[in-house]
C-alpha cells in the first residue's frame, strides 16, 4: 500500500463477532460470508464511503453474473438486481442520494483466463498462494475445502493429501479447491 502511494481500510468479521453486531455460524457448512456483509456496511459508514471496489468475477457465482460495475445499493446496504442502472456503451451512473454506495466491480465481465492473461501481460507480481500445493484436504460433496480450523468437518469427510490450487481466494469455508499442479502463470493459462 505504501509503495502505491494508498490507504487500506480494513473491517474485521472477527471484530464485528466481538462486538456482538453478529453471531458466528457452527456446524458443517458455518461460514463467515454472510456476517461479512455487516461488517462491510459498519466499515463503509464509520468511514464515508461512497464506493467499495470488489473483485468479483462473473465466472465465480451466478449471481454475479448480473452485477453491473456499478452496483447501487440502497441506504440499508441492500442490491436490487430488478432496479439495476443501464451500463450502455460502458457508460455509468455514479448519482447516489445520501446513504446510499456502490460496490464497484471493474472486473466482474472478466473470467479467470481473463485475470491470468492480463497478469502475465502486464507483468503483475503475485504471490505464490494462487499457485498449486501439497495441501490436507477433503471432499464434500464434489468440493475439495482446505483442512484448517475454520472448516468444520463431519466425520464421514477423510483427510487426504492433494496437489491443489485455489481458482479465487476467499473465505476459506465455502472457496473450494480444484486439483491442479499449475506452478505458474504460464502453467495455469
Amino acid at each position: 500500500m505504501k509503495r502505491l502511494g494508498v490507504e487500506l481500510i480494513v473491517g474485521s468479521v472477527q471484530e464485528s463477532i466481538e462486538k456482538g453486531r453478529v453471531k458466528e455460524e457452527t456446524g458443517p457448512d458455518a461460514s463467515r460470508n454472510a456476517l461479512q456483509t455487516v461488517t462491510l456496511l459498519d466499515t463503509l459508514k464509520e468511514h464515508q464511503i461512497d464506493a467499495a471496489l470488489g473483485g468479483g468475477r462473473r465466472d465465480e457465482e451466478k449471481a454475479r453474473a448480473k452485477e453491473r460495475f456499478f452496483s447501487h445499493r440502497d441506504v440499508f446496504g441492500q442490491w436490487d438486481p430488478k432496479n439495476q442502472r443501464p451500463e450502455l456503451w460502458d457508460l455509468y451512473n455514479g448519482r447516489k442520494n445520501m446513504g446510499e454506495s456502490f460496490r464497484v466491480f471493474p472486473i466482474s465481465n472478466w473470467t479467470e483466463m481473463d485475470i491470468w492473461q492480463y497478469i502475465a501481460q502486464e507483468k503483475i507480481e503475485i504471490t505464490e498462494i494462487y499457485f498449486s500445493h501439497e495441501r490436507r484436504v477433503f471432499n464434500r460433496r464434489g468440493v475439495w475445502l482446505a483442512d484448517t480450523e475454520f472448516v468444520n468437518r463431519l466425520p464421514e469427510e477423510e483427510i487426504v493429501t492433494k496437489v491443489v490450487r485455489f481458482r479465487t481466494i476467499g473465505d476459506a469455508t465455502c472457496t473450494g479447491a480444484v486439483l491442479s499442479s499449475a506452478s505458474n502463470m504460464d502453467e495455469i493459462i
